[in-house]
């Protein structure tokens, strides 16, 4: 009976309070991986008690309808952050329950919720935008993404991502992160990265991940060493270009703001289909695997005298930095012009070192949070 007491004690201390990118996942796996197994007889004693699916895989050996059922309303209930934690705990549990879990809660770009840190690579949604903001901390160069929970500016949000801009020769990186804490390039929460030139105008973006199969990854010198460094040979490691950002010279100093356009190669977040996948390794990136967007020109306030955009109240502070992106006119389509009115990316200033963040489809948050990050520095050729 000692090893049954053993064996509930450690089973019980698994702990069921999840963050969203913490520990405390780790440690649950740990602890039910190292619970030991009960004898025949044991397991005898404890079903007579009472006690069901005290094996390892039990939880993975309920019915599927119930485990259906039960992830369903947990999700129903649980639709915003710090409850939505609960729906993480469920995908914790065993692979089976996060295969499920993933099933029910959707895609991002179809329910509008960022619930696991695939979310933050996939699509936002079509009608509206996810509202973010970003802060900056100016002495260690940092910033870092946050989900908004209200409408208003004052709240602590959801942490999301995290960026710190390092300086490589007469270049400037930002490394992107899942951990806050740990944002080197050989770090498992390692989620991309920005790449600046010389003058801060041109910007490459690169995932951690290939965008499509037989992606190749960056030749450069950190991306060997971060290829030699892989901690698993089925999780493809590296840097690969799926994007880049240009501001364009303003060589005759006229009056107005920075002028930007960016290229980037969208994925749909779900499982993509043989003749869709085709069309992404081309090598050419055809039109319907990538996007061009530009930023919104603004209009001229006689009255105040500056340059202005409608930013539905989620910009309060003038500054340079502020920008809407839309998708580029495409003049052999019809009703191009109707789709270029519709902001897909706006960035913009409400504190000292506050900014927010709203995107949409075909954005995903990654890509958004890298577009915002080159808005960062001093643009002299620009301005």
């Amino acid at each position: 009976m000692s090893r049954r007491r053993s064996f509930l004690r450690s089973f019980s201390g698994a702990s069921i309070s999840i963050d969203f990118f913490g520990e405390s996942r780790r440690r649950m796996r740990e602890d039910l991986e190292a619970a030991p197994l009960p004898s025949s007889v044991e397991r005898e004693e404890l079903a007579a008690a009472g006690f069901v699916g005290v094996e390892k895989e039990g939880w993975s050996r309920m019915l599927p309808e119930l485990m259906v059922d039960i992830i369903g309303r947990v999700e129903a209930s649980e639709e915003r952050w710090p409850l939505r934690k609960n729906v993480v705990s469920c995908a914790c549990v065993c692979r089976r329950w996060r295969e499920i879990t993933t099933g029910v809660v959707g895609s991002t770009k179809d329910t509008g919720k960022i619930t696991f840190p695939s979310s933050l690579k996939q699509p936002g949604p079509t009608d509206l935008p996810i509202q973010c903001f970003i802060k900056r901390n100016k002495k260690n160069s940092t910033f870092y993404l946050y989900l908004s929970l209200t409408q208003t500016f004052m709240d602590k949000g959801k942490f999301l991502l995290a960026a710190r801009r390092f300086r490589r020769g007469y270049r400037t990186e930002y490394m992107i992160s899942l951990d806050a804490d740990d944002l080197s390039q050989g770090s498992n929460a390692y989620m991309g990265k920005l790449s600046s030139d010389f003058l801060g105008t041109h910007f490459t973006i690169y995932d951690s991940r290939p965008p499509y199969d037989g992606a190749k990854a960056s030749s450069s010198r950190a991306s060997r060493r971060f290829a030699s460094k892989r901690i698993s040979p089925q999780v493809p490691a590296g840097n690969f270009e799926i994007g880049q950002v240009a501001y364009k010279f303003n060589l005759l100093k006229s009056r107005g703001p920075r002028r930007m356009h960016s290229t980037l190669l969208c994925s749909d977040g779900e499982t993509t289909r043989e003749n869709d996948l085709n069309k992404l390794a081309n090598a050419t990136k055809s039109a319907s695997s990538s996007i061009v967007l530009k930023n919104k020109a603004p209009r001229w306030h006689e009255h105040l005298q500056c340059w202005c955009l409608n930013f539905h109240g989620r910009v309060t502070v003038a500054s340079v930095k502020n920008f809407q992106l839309v998708a580029a006119a495409d003049p052999s389509q019809p009703g191009a012009a109707v789709e270029e009115e519709t902001v897909l990316l706006q960035f913009g200033k409400v504190g000292d070192d506050l900014f927010t963040m709203d995107y949409r489809e075909p954005l995903s948050a990654f890509q958004a949070f890298a577009i915002c990050l080159t808005s960062f520095g001093t643009k002299l050729a620009c301005e």
